[in-house]
């Protein structure tokens, strides 16, 4: 790793830049940073280069986070906390999830050197299917949950950085998954009042699990995925997602914005049809997910940058198979279009397993190495 900028040895982050830049208050510096997931096959290797034990943490609450009630949890959690610092980037990005439970698919990650299990959702099956089901689900308490986790990390930021919290799951994603996307479908003409019970339980308890944590210390940012869209349109008609998801997207960015918040939005697919439903009325501030077979980033920054930010862009493809001297090549074009503005670069979607670690130095490298 030593022919890499990354792992910085002395950062220097600068969250009051990357807020200013991001609102469009102020032209950036510096190329801003900014990530939705990093996989732990990725972040083991360069903890452990800098000399870092890996701690697993144990007696997870939910498939994304765990408290921070043991001494193993926190070592966890200071490792989570190190990795975002010494890669550069200005906020600890950290996704937690209320523990829905429903059914999904499992399969072993045929990615090299890893050895959990990937998971998919069930599109076919899902706990609810009748408005018993709803009434006998066994819904989360927010009451109950273990937010210990988002309390460790808020109080033990590096000076400089901030945090971000992202409910790992939005309003379309939970509700698709506890009737199952199968059933969805059909509902939303054979019993709509049903599609709309269940969305509307699905977005009242993501917004209290919100209210729980928008007063933490250091907390600049609500960033909400959402997966609403496919390659050529949204998975649901755009009336229908105006109608039973869009409003609680509006809710808890109003809930952000009530606190001086930045309200990101991380949404896969085309979502052309809505999109100004998503500025106007939702008031996101920023979008992430950009596919180069759907909207590259640059053609994005370039129709909205001057109403949103825009996010990532690095497509996964090119960031999976491409070759390092192909990364840096499509980083730099994406950089020579967006980096000036309104944006916060990074990955198109995510870094998964599957990335080549050198792809994802490579990557990083070449943004904190741009001249603005």
């Amino acid at each position: 790793m030593s022919d890499y900028l990354v792992p910085l040895a002395q950062p220097d982050p600068d969250v009051a830049e990357f807020l200013r830049v991001i609102r469009g208050e102020a032209a950036p510096t510096r190329v801003q940073l900014f990530e939705y997931v990093v996989d732990e096959a990725l972040m083991r290797p360069i903890l452990e280069g800098l000399g870092r034990e890996w701690v697993p943490p144990v007696a997870a609450t939910s498939g994304w986070a765990t408290g921070a009630g043991t001494s193993q949890n926190r070592a966890y959690w200071d490792n989570f906390i190190e990795f975002w610092y010494r890669m550069g980037y200005p906020f600890v990005q950290l996704r937690v999830s209320l523990p829905f439970t429903v059914a999904r698919l499992f399969l072993p990650d045929t990615a090299p050197g890893v050895s959990k299990d990937r998971a998919w959702t069930d599109e076919h099956h899902g706990p609810i299917a009748c408005w018993d089901d709803l009434e006998q689900y066994p819904w989360p308490s927010v009451a109950g949950f273990d937010f210990s986790a988002c309390e460790y990390v808020a109080t033990h930021l590096p000076p400089g950085m901030g945090l971000i919290i992202n409910h790992a799951g939005g309003p379309l994603e939970w509700t698709s998954a506890l009737l199952s996307y199968e059933r969805l479908s059909l509902l939303l003409y054979d019993d709509p009042e049903l599609v709309q019970a269940v969305a509307d339980r699905v977005g009242s308890l993501i917004a209290e699990f919100y209210a729980q944590v928008l007063d933490l210390p250091g907390l600049i940012a609500v960033l909400q995925g959402d997966d609403m869209g496919f390659r050529t349109g949204t998975l649901i008609a755009p009336a229908h997602l105006r109608r039973y998801i869009l409003p609680w997207h509006q809710r808890l960015a109003a809930l952000a914005h009530e606190r001086g918040l930045l309200y990101l939005l991380h949404s896969c697919g085309n979502l052309g049809a809505i999109t100004e439903d998503l500025i106007g009325t939702v008031r996101i501030d920023a979008k992430h997910s950009f596919e180069d077979a759907i909207v590259p980033v640059t053609e994005a920054f370039r129709v909205y940058s001057g109403r949103i930010a825009i996010l990532g862009g690095v497509d996964v493809d090119v960031l999976a198979r491409g070759s390092e001297e192909r990364v840096r090549a499509y980083v730099r074009r994406i950089l020579d279009v967006c980096a000036r503005g309104r944006y916060a670069f990074g990955s198109g979607n995510s870094v998964p397993s599957y990335v080549p670690l050198g792809n994802y130095l490579a990557m990083q490298d070449e943004a904190l190495r741009y001249a603005l």
